[in-house]
């Protein structure tokens, strides 16, 4: 299918970035179209020593290591400059190029006093904080809807940066001074720590929304990226614990130039079981041994903070909600590996809400932390399944527990991951 659309299906962390690099050997353009660097996008592959290479990534789209592939970190996006220059300089000196790499012009800029305000802004909350990255991201957002941020052209341009910077600060520093009671920014600080980056970036910018549109109505191949996941979009996910923009899957229409019409495919991702960062109800949660066997062996911990997430059975309830919301039209069931040697493993197929039992996702958080699961219990399977490339020569009991996920999501599961490389994947059809 010519453009396909790849969403994290829960609370983030699915390993999308395996996926995308996957599917981006054979794709014209691949396109990030949100978030900004609390995103951490995880690709391993083999290396001519017979080993694997890691490469960690946050802003750069995850089909960087394909050459052909043009990589475009569209308008959706918010940008540290430092983070994104800091990412750039760590790939080529691994010798990845980036020469295939455009940046939208219409990309917000995150700045020092968007990371300050996060920071400031989780400490007044105190019990009630969101467990944000504490990357700026959702003051950057904030500013972007208030139409007073700045963005990518106007930061490559110093004139115009220093004009813009001096007229935002000047407000920034009666927040910070008389809300918060700390010390205001100096623009002469934040302009000669960040004009160098200017200076690196300038050559990456462009009007992105135009080429990914003329690439996706001219029928090459467009791979669109998401980060972080569904139940964390600000409109669709578990309010207000989620990230501040829409990583569901109509976010690739607002954040690139794709019209919705020009859609092939959709495909989200989901762990066969499942995991969440920072505060917010997790009805599958296991905060206990069993919890921390999943942890450890499927090494939950986050790419960008290094948190250990919070592991439990998977939530077959809120999957559904996420085909429904999304429009799947794939799955791809991912650390099918992990599970390997639990005697019996689970998946929520409903809730138990004020003694009633519903089969419905509640998206207000109020409703969904007093949610308890109701599992369905599958038999578990001893076998090691990480170097296995055919659906069929999975042990029985494994592939019963993937047709019952598919069964009850009711959504193709084609794609599953048997590991962390690049070759640990099998296709069940095409």
């Amino acid at each position: 299918m010519a453009n396909t659309v790849v969403v994290g299906a829960m609370w983030g962390d699915e390993s999308k970035g395996k996926l995308i690099d996957f599917l981006a050997h054979d794709k014209d353009v691949v396109v990030r179209w949100g978030g900004g660097s609390n995103a951490g996008h995880t690709v391993v592959v083999p290396n001519a020593e017979g080993g694997e290479d890691e490469y960690k990534l946050h802003l750069v789209p995850s089909g960087i290591l394909h050459p052909n592939t043009l990589c475009v970190v569209a308008d959706g996006v918010v940008l540290d400059p430092a983070s994104f220059v800091g990412e750039l300089t760590a790939l080529k000196a691994r010798g990845v190029t980036c020469e295939n790499l455009k940046v939208s012009g219409n990309v917000h800029i995150v700045l020092p006093y968007h990371v300050l305000l996060d920071e400031l802004e989780e400490k007044r909350k105190g019990k009630r904080a969101l467990g944000t990255t504490g990357r700026g991201i959702g003051p950057a957002y904030q500013d972007k809807a208030a139409r007073v941020g700045i963005r990518m052209r106007e930061f490559v341009d110093p004139t115009l940066f220093a004009e813009r910077l001096a007229e935002v600060l000047e407000f920034k520093n009666e927040l910070l001074t008389k809300i918060y009671g700390v010390q205001p920014l100096s623009a002469e600080k934040i302009l000669a720590e960040l004009l160098p980056h200017a200076e690196a970036l300038r050559p990456y910018v462009d009007d992105t929304a135009l080429r990914v549109a003329y690439a996706a109505r001219s029928g090459k191949k467009v791979l669109f990226e998401g980060a972080q996941a569904t139940l964390l979009d600000i409109d669709l996910g578990t309010y207000p614990y989620v990230t501040s923009s829409h990583p569901s899957a109509g976010g690739a229409c607002i954040g690139t130039g794709l019209g919705p019409t020009q859609i092939d495919q959709i495909i989200a991702v989901t762990k066969s079981y499942t995991t969440r960062v920072g505060a917010g109800a997790f009805p599958t949660e296991q905060n206990n041994a069993l919890g921390d066997l999943i942890r450890e062996r499927g090494a939950e911990y986050g790419t960008t903070t290094g948190r250990p997430r919070r592991c439990g059975w998977l939530d077959g309830v809120a999957l559904r909600y996420s085909a429904l919301v999304n429009g799947l039209t794939d799955l791809y069931l991912g650390h099918l590996d992990v599970l390997t040697g639990f005697e019996e493993v689970k998946m929520a197929v409903a809730y138990r809400l004020n003694g009633e039992e519903i089969v419905d996702f509640p998206s207000d958080q109020g409703r969904l932390c007093r949610c308890e699961p109701i599992y369905k219990t599958f038999a578990g399977w001893p076998e090691d399944v990480s170097e296995i490339r055919e659906y069929a020569k999975l042990p029985e009991n494994a592939q019963k527990y993937v047709e019952a996920v598919e069964e009850y999501v009711g959504v193709p599961i084609t794609t599953l991951s048997v590991g962390r490389r690049r070759d640990q994947t099998i296709f069940r059809e095409g």
